[in-house]
């Protein structure tokens, strides 16, 4: 009798422990999350969730990064964890810690939209010294803009630019590469160092992975104001 209960009761964990598994995706398996770009440093996901709907349980193995993309108001739903009601802004970018599962629930009438960064060095980033910023945070005002570097966080610097028409982001150098995150559409003139200038156009939503090692101006050459994420390493 009494090996039967234990049969029985191994024979249950085994049926339940898959249903619980299954519960569960990774990040690349939900279907809201679109990869859009993998290498080394990063890997980016475009996000959209329905109105009123929600993403699977899914899992977030890394740190990461996440840029909102129009006015949203979301329920983060943290395994373990009361749900928490969130109002974000078109822009809003937040550093994330990993190591948990969730469901994202959009509370609104509009698709909520987010690009999400994964930072996949950051096991490796945590035990070597920060990179050598001149500033970690800070305002910064420029020829009709402004620069607000957000944060740095797993060898990652997070800054905020916009830009009206004309504005200018005076020369500075990119040692690594960066990623750029078009918050609305843009059009800027890129003048490289010791190679002349360049256009570059992306629509609101769009990514681009730009490689290091190169000194430029940048300036805002729409009719628009510009604002942009830009995730930079070194």
């Amino acid at each position: 009798m009494r090996s039967c209960l234990v049969f029985c009761a191994v024979s249950l964990l085994a049926l339940t422990l898959p249903a619980q598994t299954a519960s569960e995706v990774e990040i690349t398996a939900e279907p809201g999350h679109h990869l859009a770009l993998e290498n080394q440093y990063v890997r980016v996901f475009k996000v959209e969730v329905a109105p009123h709907a929600a993403t699977l349980m899914h899992r977030h193995r890394h740190d990461y990064v996440f840029v909102t993309l129009g006015p949203s108001h979301v329920e983060n739903d943290v395994a373990g964890k009361p749900p928490v009601a969130l109002r974000l802004q078109d822009g809003e970018t937040w550093f994330v810690p990993g190591g948990f599962a969730h469901i994202a629930k959009n509370l609104s009438d509009q698709p909520f939209r987010n690009i999400t960064i994964e930072l996949l060095q950051n096991e490796k980033s945590r035990q070597s010294p920060p990179p050598k910023w001149d500033e970690e945070r800070g305002l910064h005002i420029l020829n009709g803009g402004t620069q607000d570097i957000l944060f740095v966080k797993d060898g990652a610097r997070a800054s905020e630019l916009q830009l009206q028409p004309g504005g200018i982001l005076p020369k500075h150098h990119h040692a690594g590469p960066h990623l750029v995150v078009a918050v609305t559409d843009l059009n800027l003139r890129s003048d490289v160092e010791g190679k002349g200038a360049s256009n570059v156009q992306l629509k609101a939503g769009d990514i681009a992975w730009v490689k290091g090692g190169f000194t430029h101006t940048l300036t805002n050459a729409g009719q628009q104001n510009a604002k942009l994420i830009t995730l930079e390493f070194q």
